[in-house]
């Protein structure tokens, strides 16, 4: 078990101290759940009233702080509380899964495939015809990559995850449990005769840029004609749709049930919000932000923030929220 002295969590978040405290600190936790030797998080004012009742030994605090810490324990103020919590969970995160072997036995690799050094392949693996995987990837148990794909240097990928052909991955990427990337996009049309309905086969791939980060159980399909593109930094939370043909810019974040449709284009650092939904073919400008549970049909000016469904500029659908229970109580 991991501990540290509250002279090494100073140094960690390089913070000023408020107090003192004696107590080896072996793990972080909220606020009102900590424990003695604890660390937690006072990141603003609404959070400082639940640590009378704490019993933790340290705080990592915001700026403005009131309160005292009390005899015994600590605050180590900060700057942005929230980014000092993302360093001490670093130190104290745990190994990750061990491989006996680099290359478990039960791995299937294509004498054609190329590997880079430092690589891990976990059991039951498949590694295809002519795939070429950088330096110090890590493949986890059950993963498999199909022909012609490319992976970039320090990638994670984990178990369940589908990387299916002449799919592009960057370098330092993180895949969740049972990704899907590459699979056919969703495209059918009537037939001629009226009795069915005709697949239209997508033979394009997936271009993900480096440091994407994306969760379990999301998809991205790829394109009809070329490319579905992940620009750098890009982090896609679970059981996100990203559809053909989409292309995202730099540093996009989607929440959680949130979905492109195909052709949907997004500028650097647009923020789809949980459960918000993307018409085809709409483009969504740079650093806009979609609420959670929208759904957007028309394109998206630079900076602004629509919600609702459909959605709108947030300040115009606040009025007409305001207007709507005003009716109501007449």
């Amino acid at each position: 078990m991991k501990s540290f002295s509250l002279e090494e969590i100073i140094a960690i978040v390089n913070g000023e101290l408020i107090g003192n405290c004696k107590d080896l600190i072996f793990a972080p936790e909220q606020i009102e759940n900590a424990v003695k030797g604890n660390v937690t998080f006072i990141g603003n004012s609404k959070y400082a009233r639940f640590w009378e009742k704490s019993k933790a030994s340290i705080a990592i605090v915001y700026d403005g702080i009131k309160v005292l810490p009390g005899e015994g324990k600590a605050f180590i103020k900060v700057k942005n509380a929230d980014l000092a919590m993302a360093l001490i969970l670093d130190a104290f995160e745990p190994e990750p899964p061990y491989f006996e072997s680099d290359i478990h036995p039960t791995a299937v690799i294509d004498k054609t495939a190329k590997l880079g050094n430092g690589c891990k392949i976990g059991a039951n693996s498949y590694i295809g015809k002519n795939v070429i995987i950088g330096e110090n990837v890590i493949i986890y148990p059950n993963v498999s990559v199909f022909d012609d794909t490319i992976i970039g240097n320090e990638t994670v990928i984990w178990s369940g995850t589908v990387i299916r052909e002449r799919s592009k991955i960057g370098s330092h990427c993180i895949f969740h449990s049972n990704v899907s990337i590459g699979a056919d996009g969703f495209g059918y049309r009537p037939s001629n005769d009226g009795r069915g309905l005709v697949k239209i086969k997508h033979i394009g791939n997936v271009v993900i840029g480096n440091a994407v980060e994306v969760g379990a159980n999301s998809c991205i399909d790829r394109g009809k004609f070329s490319s579905t593109v992940l620009g750098d930094g890009c982090k896609i939370d679970n059981l996100v749709q990203i559809g053909h043909n989409s292309v995202l810019g730099r540093c996009c974040i989607m929440a959680g049930n949130s979905g492109l449709a195909g052709s949907v284009t997004l500028g650097d650092g647009v923020i789809i919000g949980g459960s918000a939904s993307i018409k085809d073919h709409v483009t969504i400008h740079s650093g806009a932000k979609v609420g959670a549970g929208s759904g957007v049909i028309s394109d998206v000016e630079a900076g602004k923030t629509v919600v609702g469904y459909p959605a709108c500029d947030s300040r115009e659908k606040m009025k007409q929220w305001v207007a709507l229970r005003k009716l109501a109580r007449n």
